[in-house]
């Protein structure tokens, strides 16, 4: 009797595990046509894996280089700027030689250097970088900005003319580099602006908002033109970035032109202005030669200038929130906290009452309220209390929470 029962059971188990060895088989041939695939099926602690075996799924890299891929035949990058200046390789290698072969026979040189009393005049320093290695580090900072993407697309320039820009404060100068924070308030006037130049060469000067717009448009805050003749179209316009919309980048370029141009064809109705289009429409006679930007970012100063200067209402941007998820109410919540627990299904302004009515209970027209407790993790519970109520009573002796808007 007992050997029967067992063959019974083998025999079933048989059909159980060849009826899953089927099902593993068939949904194998089914997603590639080979029987042997069934491998890539796995099985994990007796748990299947949701979606595709590790070997099978792409990997995120591989994702996100499906997701950003852009023909190489159509976008690729353009230089637009100046040609680099042309020097011997050969003479630099040997000037620098000659240096440092003069400095090390200076006596005095290693000595102050030996004694941290070496001073090097920084000024030199920055004129020799802006000069060598500075138009690609500067080229690279703007790349980390998106500078070139937003204001010129797949087109990008080195900045070989050294410009210097500078906003006048009561604490000094305050310069622009690139990517440096200058407030609204600081940026309250025209800048100083100041180029090494020929004299029968015209520039062009334009500073820039490409975040001013929520569109892909941008707002020119100055634009001058033929600045040997000191030609303004747009008179400066201090940043006003608006309060909740972050930070926002100015961005100084400085054109060489080959001609004088006739600008007065140059739509500029409410400021808004392409960087893009208006390079493509003279890129035959501008080229770009230097760039710097800073960025700003709302201040309480802007009131006064929206209300006096602009003649409107200061704009506020807040971002909104979705309301929070709120799983369905279960009649038996297991390791719920109590109090919790409930108030999530509460009516919202119940609770607020309950809190008002707390605060109002403590509140004498006549008396201070009681000072608070010296030690509140050292208080003593009298009797027993639920631990939901130890809880409650725990963030009113240490002020946590919501406790603080009634106490």
């Amino acid at each position: 009797m007992f050997s029967d029962i067992t063959n019974k059971y083998e025999k079933l188990n048989r059909k159980k595990m060849a009826c899953c060895l089927w099902k593993i088989c068939n949904n194998a041939s089914n997603l590639s046509g080979n029987i042997n695939s069934f491998l890539y099926y796995s099985l994990r602690y007796g748990h299947h894996l949701r979606g595709k075996p590790p070997g099978i799924a792409k990997s995120l890299d591989q994702k996100l280089a499906e997701k950003t891929y852009s023909d190489p035949a159509i976008h690729f990058k353009v230089d637009i700027g100046l040609p680099p200046p042309k020097y011997s390789r050969t003479k630099q290698l040997e000037d620098r030689l000659q240096m440092l072969k003069q400095q090390r026979k200076n006596p005095d040189l290693e000595k102050l250097s030996r004694n941290k009393k070496l001073l090097i005049n920084l000024e030199d320093t920055k004129r020799e970088w802006l000069t060598t290695a500075g138009p690609y580090h500067i080229k690279q900072i703007a790349d980390h900005y998106g500078v070139f993407q937003h204001l010129f697309g797949d087109a990008y320039f080195y900045p070989r003319v050294p410009i210097s820009i500078t906003y006048d404060n009561e604490d000094g100068k305050l310069p622009v580099y690139f990517g440096n924070i200058v407030k609204p308030s600081e940026a309250a006037t025209k800048p100083e602006v100041t180029y090494e130049s020929d004299e029968n060469t015209l520039w062009s000067l334009i500073l820039t908002n490409p975040d001013g717009h929520f569109t892909n448009s941008e707002k020119v805050t100055f634009l001058a033109m033929q600045l040997t003749k000191a030609e303004t179209l747009v008179q400066y316009l201090q940043p006003f970035p608006p309060k909740g919309t972050g930070y926002h980048r100015h961005v100084f370029i400085l054109y060489k032109q080959d001609k004088k141009l006739d600008f007065s064809n140059l739509l500029l109705s409410e400021r808004t202005f392409s960087t893009y289009d208006f390079y493509r429409n003279l890129q035959d006679s501008i080229t770009p030669a230097s760039l710097a930007f800073f960025q700003s970012i709302w201040d309480p100063s802007l009131k006064h200038f929206y209300h006096n200067i602009l003649n409107m209402k200061e704009p506020i941007y807040e971002y909104d929130f979705p309301p929070p998820y709120i799983k369905p109410q279960k009649w038996y919540p297991l390791r719920e906290p109590f109090n919790l627990y409930m108030d999530k299904y509460r009516d919202p302004k119940q609770i607020n009452k309950e809190f008002l009515q707390r605060k109002l209970k403590n509140v004498h027209p006549f008396k201070a309220p009681p000072p608070p407790l010296p030690y509140p993790n050292a208080q003593h519970f009298e009797n027993y209390v639920p631990s939901w109520l130890k809880l409650e009573i725990r963030k009113s002796w240490l002020k946590w929470g919501r406790i603080n808007d009634i106490e």
